[in-house]
């Protein structure tokens, strides 16, 4: 009875059941005790941008049309293909493109529309192809590169902080569009709030360009900012990061994300806003999509492991006392009573987790 590890068995499942439920009162699932366990141990943290840092809800903010083409024209063209897309970017230009068309007759329905993964978008209209996407794009689909005109504007919108996109209908070259995107208002304190609690790198892995990451990175305080990635350069930062500092996390929203996120040690999905392929490969997911949560989740995750200590020493503590005891003549009753109460203290002392609270909470 004494020798019998009750306590110690039950320890750390009650603590990390214990986490979890406290996690998902707060709109944070947690999938298992590894994934909470490993928030814990976290030295860096890479994010998405769009979606993620920034509230996902761009808006159309410049229309630039070559001298050959008309603002009209432009738009109607980049309206009829980015119909057909649901990224957010696509979205902003459908929106702000039939605001300023107004009245006019938008394109013909575009057809073979196709996603080019990391670059943009193309398609047939009125029987031409059709390409808009960021400058590197032309520098890799047949025909002539961007004229100096082109690429002058595109440099000047990038410099402002724009996503930008030009459009290219054959081999003529209609203008450019700026997106502008807005960091979440909560993001830079969420980011002080990870540095005070221990995390020391906090790194943007973004498709945008370099110019756009850095203006966003600096606006919400990250330490790094990686800009122009593919999906697979994600996954391959990820694993470069894994290799220099331990355990890292990414946190991100959508399709582009889910590899980096599956070779992070803790993929973390902001959930209302993200893409079900986002949300299956995460191992968190902040349901709310809500910023402030992710300090809350690394802080509740220490303090678990910290309660996971303290439990296993209890358990072990009463044990080495109660074995020599019953040789010194300690009686069943005793024994009983010593092994039950431990088992209880272990439980009571993991359920204080229900009642967790960050000393700080990121606003």
């Amino acid at each position: 009875v004494a020798a019998s590890p009750c306590a110690l068995a039950i320890s750390v499942p009650s603590a990390v059941l214990s986490g979890v439920a406290r996690a998902a009162r707060s709109g944070v699932l947690v999938k298992g005790g590894a994934a909470l366990e490993n928030l814990g141990t976290l030295t860096a943290i890479a994010f998405d941008k769009t979606g993620t840092l920034t509230e996902g809800k761009p808006r159309l903010t410049d229309v630039v049309p070559a001298d050959s083409a008309t603002e009209q024209e432009l738009l109607r063209v980049a309206v009829a293909l980015e119909r057909h897309s649901d990224h957010p970017l696509a979205a902003a230009i459908v929106l702000g493109g039939r605001e300023r068309l107004g009245n006019a007759a938008e394109a013909a329905p575009a057809t073979a529309v196709q996603s080019i993964t990391g670059r943009g978008i193309t398609g047939t209209l009125d029987g031409q192809t059709v390409h808009i996407g960021k400058a590197a794009l032309f520098a890799e689909v047949p025909g002539g590169a961007p004229p100096g005109a082109i690429s002058t504007v595109d440099a000047r919108l990038v410099e402002g902080g724009r996503s930008t996109m030009i459009v290219r209908q054959g081999e003529r070259y209609l203008g450019v569009l700026g997106v502008m995107d807005t960091p979440r208002a909560q993001a830079p304190v969420v980011m002080a709030r990870l540095r005070q609690i221990g995390i020391t790198r906090l790194i943007m892995l973004s498709g945008d360009h370099q110019r756009v990451a850095e203006a966003v990175s600096s606006a919400v305080g990250l330490t790094e900012a990686r800009g122009d990635l593919m999906p697979e350069d994600k996954v391959t930062a990820i694993v470069a990061l894994r290799a220099e500092a331990g355990k890292v996390a990414m946190v991100g929203d959508g399709v582009n994300d889910a590899p980096a996120m599956a070779n992070a040690t803790v993929g973390i999905a902001m959930g209302a806003a993200g893409s079900d392929v986002a949300l299956e490969t995460a191992d968190v997911a902040l349901m709310a999509d809500d910023l402030t949560k992710l300090p809350f989740a690394v802080a509740l995750s220490r303090r678990t492991r910290r309660v996971i200590r303290q439990n296993l020493w209890i358990s072990l503590g009463v044990v080495a006392v109660l074995i020599p005891a019953t040789t010194f003549g300690l009686n069943i009753g005793a024994a009983v009573l010593a092994h039950e109460g431990s088992t209880l203290l272990v439980v009571a002392n993991a359920l204080r987790l229900l009642a967790f609270a960050p000393a700080s909470k990121a606003t």
